[in-house]
């Protein structure tokens, strides 16, 4: 006799019930089975867990023997209820004994029962369980019971997530603690982590399952997808996202998920079965995921990503917009996983707990990968796969030398680890002991080492890392973590900060660089097929020049008595370069009228980053009184590949002659006018790379605090002249990287690298 309407809502109804009395799991495991045959006019129920050597076991059953309980065990594949867990859904056999998967097992009892139908109790698209209902007669279960009973087993796969189970909960975390499992990706910031799990986005635990309302839950949920489009179609239309690239695909794929009719309607079906609109999420993304799952085509998993985060986004909706991992209590040890990340959200973390990052997506040179180098954190980039893998909590070791992440490691992993930790402990502590000693060729070259900044915090890494001065400090990164534009007073409160912090030592302030992948969040810019080469830096600058000229007003009146070294990025033309300091001596005369102090010097550079710039070497460097080349920009310029896209940003080799090449007519061009010159960006901070550019001839260098030490190291023990009359031979050779002949070079003279 199938189900009458609304009996779905019934047994609901009385499961909620059940699962709301204080007693021992197997006891309410117990009356569920009893209660789920009692609504479907079934002789028996009875419901299989996985343990953690993969089987199923009988957890709890009415009309088989009740001996089975905790007795029966089947494999992966074996039986019936074996071939639902392995295909992860539901079938029903109008007579389950002739079929060829059928198990008989003596001790159940079972062989007088021949309709059968079970369902996978699934969470996050994996089977944790079989939920089944058997009868003497020969019958086929309607559709309608086949829904109840797997609206029945979500309810029971969240009641088990959210620990309302305690004794099966421990049985599904003992099946994931066992699953340890490796990742790899690329290292965008190196160093080794031992901690905990923090999602950035945190998934939501679903508690409330069953609706008291369906009418409320289906406005609710309208609500929440409304919400949701809308936020999807901003995000596409905003300036840093509306271009062409990754970030836009799978923006597109979300788009185009949220507004497909037949996921809304399998929505509105959870809903319709009695189930909260959180529920009704959890329950689709679940079938979905363990559909896809399935497929044997790669492009189609790859597309749980999207459901994945679409159904998190509409979760977190639902609960009323749960901010991300830095909004929550954070351990001690936290690894904070990603999809994909901005510098101003890594910035949100409590730097005392950050212990690394870990992301899906993004390349090596994109922003957020600068300011975890800056942040000192070890961090790994294209970890694919990773997110659905893990949990809240799970204990992990980031590798961020070989781009190794591993969740659950066994103890021998934690330990060889624990090993390399204590090995990098002492190399950090043979740095260190490098602190005060100068940076001297074996030669007799001094080179000055100096240190990326961006905000205050960074100012310690001064003194720690022994560095002669800040080759670069960034201001648009307080731009970027404020949520209005900083007034004057807060600009000139932070930059006198930072000098007084630095004492005797130089400080370059690079002027506002927005515009491309970074996006002031009250600053709304016009949508740009290209922003990295578009309207951005010095060309915003002189566009809008009361920008520009509050932050030179501050800087001005931050620096009274003392150096001022101001310098302009994304310098084209020489026309730029006359117009900014133009607008710079304007507000140096103003400071003079009303006077105020003023600087007792100062000096404005000119960044070379921008090709065109090559070819103007002579016109440009005469009206500079310092010059620093953007190794970032200029290499992803150069070869056309944006730093950001992981598709083609490792595509080309910054050690290629043609680079090489280009960097040594910059260094002859600034000997030639007699102007100061360094190079900051990520080739400064990797000791291979510094040493390349050192036997080219520059002998001021910018990098990431913790490179410091290590970079030091490899002057300590490099002939600078040697190298230099290498280098001039092997860039006239046909090679299209010099990196293997640079290793050699390294290993023959004994060079640290």
């Amino acid at each position: 006799m199938p189900l009458s309407v609304g009996a779905p809502r019934q047994l609901l109804r009385r499961l909620r019930e059940v699962m709301a009395v204080q007693e021992s799991a197997q006891a309410r495991l117990d009356k569920v089975v009893v209660l789920i045959a009692s609504n479907m006019v079934a002789e028996v129920c009875s419901l299989y867990l996985r343990r953690r050597e993969g089987s199923l076991e009988l957890f709890a059953t009415e009309g088989l023997n009740p001996e089975a309980v905790h007795s029966t065990h089947l494999k992966q594949g074996e039986g019936l209820v074996g071939l639902i867990a392995e295909h992860g859904e539901p079938k029903q056999f109008a007579d389950a004994q002739h079929h060829p998967a059928f198990s008989y097992r003596p001790e159940t009892g079972e062989e007088v029962y021949h309709s059968f139908l079970g369902v996978p109790i699934l969470r996050g698209g994996h089977t944790i369980g079989v939920l089944t209902v058997q009868n003497r007669t020969m019958r086929v279960y309607s559709d309608e019971e086949v829904e109840a009973l797997q609206t029945t087993a979500m309810v029971l796969a969240e009641t088990i997530a959210s620990g309302g189970l305690a004794m099966t909960e421990e049985v599904a975390a003992e099946a994931r603690r066992d699953l340890a499992a490796r990742f790899a990706g690329v290292p965008i910031s190196e160093g080794v982590a031992l901690g905990h799990i923090v999602l950035h986005e945190p998934r939501i635990v679903v508690t409330r399952l069953i609706a008291e309302d369906i009418e409320l839950e289906r406005r609710r949920l309208a609500q929440a997808i409304e919400e949701l489009t809308g936020m999807i179609d901003n995000m596409l239309e905003r300036g840093d996202m509306a271009r062409a690239g990754e970030h836009r695909e799978v923006l597109e794929a979300f788009r185009m998920f949220a507004h497909d009719h037949g996921w809304r309607r399998r929505l509105d079906e959870a809903l319709l079965t009695g189930l909260t609109a959180e529920a009704a999420v959890q329950r689709v993304r679940n079938d979905t995921r363990a559909r896809m799952l399935r497929m044997p085509d790669p492009h189609i998993r790859d597309r749980l990503y999207d459901i994945d985060d679409l159904s998190n986004r509409l979760l977190r909706l639902l609960a009323g917009g749960i901010g991300t991992g830095a909004a929550g209590s954070l351990p001690q040890d936290a690894i904070v996983v990603a999809r994909t990340m901005g510098p101003a959200e890594l910035l949100d973390y409590d730097r005392q707990r950050l212990r690394a990052l870990v992301l899906e997506e993004g390349g090596t040179q994109s922003h957020v990968a600068i300011v975890a180098r800056a942040l000192g954190i070890p961090a790994v980039t294209q970890v694919k796969g990773m997110l659905e893998a893990v949990e809240p909590g799970d204990a992990a070791i980031l590798d961020a030398d070989s781009g190794e992440l591993h969740v659950r490691p066994t103890q021998e992993v934690v330990a060889a680890y624990s090993d390399k930790v204590r090995f990098r402990a002492r190399r950090q502590a043979q740095y260190a002991a490098l602190r005060t000693i100068p940076a001297v060729t074996l030669d007799n070259e001094r080179l000055g080492l100096h240190i990326n900044a961006g905000l205050l915090f960074d100012l310690p890494h001064l003194d720690q890392s022994g560095a002669d001065g800040i080759g670069l400090f960034r201001t648009e990164l307080q731009f970027m973590i404020s949520s209005t534009f900083p007034r004057l007073e807060e600009q000139t409160r932070l930059y006198k900060a930072i000098l007084d912090a630095a004492g005797d030592r130089p400080v370059v302030f690079r002027s506002l660089d927005v515009g491309g992948d970074k996006v002031l969040p009250y600053f709304r810019g016009s949508h740009e097929e290209n922003p990295a080469i578009g309207w951005r830096a010095i060309r915003m600058a002189l566009d809008r020049p009361a920008l520009f000229r509050t932050q030179i007003r501050a800087l001005l009146r931050a620096a009274h008595g003392r150096e001022l070294r101001v310098m302009l990025p994304m310098i084209a033309d020489i026309s730029e370069l006359k117009a900014a300091r133009g607008l710079i001596d304007r507000e140096l005369t103003i400071l003079k009228r009303h006077g105020r102090p003023e600087p007792k010097k100062l000096m404005v550079g000119a960044m070379i980053e921008v090709p065109a710039l090559l070819w103007q070497l002579d016109q440009v460097l005469p009206l500079a009184d310092f010059a620093s080349v953007g190794s970032n920009d200029l290499m992803q310029f150069l070869f056309a590949a944006d730093r950001g896209n992981e598709r083609v940003s490792e595509r080309f080799d910054s050690l290629n002659p043609a680079a090489l090449k280009a960097l040594r007519q910059i260094v002859q061009a600034a000997d030639r006018h007699g102007v100061p010159l360094n190079l900051c960006g990520e080739m400064a901070g990797k000791p291979l790379e510094a040493m390349a550019v050192i036997g080219l001839g520059y002998r001021s260098i910018s990098m990431a605090p913790a490179s410091v030490g290590p970079v030091k190291a490899m002057i300590l023990s490099l002939d600078a002249g040697d190298l230099q009359e290498r280098l001039d031979e092997w860039l006239e050779s046909k090679n299209t990287s010099l990196r293997e002949d640079l290793k050699r070079f390294a290993t023959e003279k004994g060079v640290q690298i």
